[in-house]
């Protein structure tokens, strides 16, 4: 559950933690990106991060995985503090993500992609693609379970958005994290692509792994999620589960102003 100063709606029992944040703040000039946003995600749920739009999810997902760095605040992660941690230490510390906008090597091949994923950073990770043969047969088993393993050998720029998103997720997949946050994952995907980042996100949540979608797709997100957090103005005003979030004053108030 959020932190007892704020007034979330929030649901009997005991919650395994995953990533929590405490009085997260974020302002660009005099706007408030993040104003005190205290948020606890479920360690082995599907959580699911919605609110109107403006209302500061992506920049949480930015601060949270040191992308940018937020005025104040903290961040733990499964008990351990990263906060103003640079985003490679999150990234090993378990945490992955995708982008609103897919961050792909147009150029280069979709399974140089992958093999790109799995290289240090610095300019080589920019360049050579790991020749090992483990990353490889990784690589293939990944693109085949997201369904585009007919082309591995095409250049990532020629491939359909939704396409392009499913590499990104595999992307994600290679470095094996035990969290994914996934910043609208449906955005300008097509119906059947939809559907099959669905059934992905269900397979691996039953394997083990921890999510945090952002997702305007309402849809999607009730039949998806476990556990739902409602952002308004930078901060949670709701969470629970589907049923309960779709039926609270707030969150209509919030996104239709009644």
């Amino acid at each position: 559950m959020t932190a007892p100063t704020t007034d979330v709606g929030t649901e009997a029992g005991t919650t395994v933690r995953s990533l929590e944040t405490v009085e997260l703040k974020k302002a660009y000039g005099g706007v408030k990106a993040l104003d005190g946003a205290s948020v606890t995600f479920q360690h082995g749920k599907v959580n699911a991060l919605i609110g109107p739009n403006g209302s500061g999810k992506t920049t949480f997902f930015n601060c949270v995985t040191g992308m940018i760095k937020a005025d104040s605040g903290s961040t733990t992660y499964r008990g351990k503090d990263i906060t103003g941690h640079a985003p490679h230490r999150i990234a090993r510390a378990g945490v992955g993500r995708s982008f609103q906008l897919c961050r792909i090597f147009p150029r280069l091949t979709v399974l140089e992609n992958l093999l790109v994923a799995v290289r240090p950073g610095g300019l080589a990770r920019m360049i050579l693609p790991s020749r090992d043969a483990t990353d490889i047969d990784r690589a293939r088993g990944l693109l085949a379970r997201v369904g585009i393993e007919h082309l591995e050998g095409t250049e990532a720029r020629d491939l359909s958005y939704g396409q392009q998103k499913l590499l990104e997720l595999a992307g994600v997949l290679m470095a094996d994290p035990e969290t994914i946050m996934l910043d609208e994952p449906a955005g300008g995907v097509n119906p059947a692509l939809i559907d099959r980042i669905a059934d992905l996100v269900r397979s691996l949540n039953a394997e083990g792994k921890t999510f945090i979608v952002v997702e305007h797709n309402m849809e999607l997100v009730m039949s998806l999620s476990d556990h739902v957090v409602v952002f308004d103005r930078g901060r949670p005003i709701c969470e629970g589960t589907p049923s309960v979030v779709q039926n609270d004053p707030r969150v209509l108030e919030a996104y239709l102003g009644i």
